[in-house]
C-alpha cells in the first residue's frame, strides 16, 4: 500500500517541524500569558478606583450619613458583573 505524499518519511524531519512548531506555541503562550497579566491588573487597578469612588460617594463632604443608608441612587449594581 503506498504510503501518503502529505506526511513526511525521514522520522529526523518531523522531529525538527515539530519542535519548531512547539517553539511557536510556546512563544505565543507567553504572550497570550503576559497579555493575560496586563489585563488582570488593569481590572484589579479599574476595580480599586470604582471601590474608592463608590467609598467617596457613600460619605458626604460633610461626614454625615445619607437617610437609610443609601447613597442617592448612586450605588453600583453588582448584579450583573459578578464583581465585589
Amino acid at each position: 500500500m503506498p504510503r501518503s505524499t502529505d506526511r513526511q518519511a525521514d522520522p529526523a524531519a518531523a522531529t525538527a517541524s515539530l519542535a519548531a512548531e512547539a517553539a511557536l506555541l510556546e512563544g505565543r503562550l507567553r504572550l497570550l500569558r503576559e497579555a493575560i497579566d496586563t489585563v488582570d491588573a488593569r481590572i484589579d487597578a479599574v476595580s480599586e478606583a470604582l471601590r474608592q469612588l463608590q467609598h467617596s460617594v457613600a460619605q458626604p463632604a460633610d461626614g454625615r450619613k445619607h437617610p437609610g443608608g443609601e447613597t442617592d441612587g448612586t450605588r453600583l449594581d453588582h448584579s450583573r458583573s459578578g464583581r465585589p
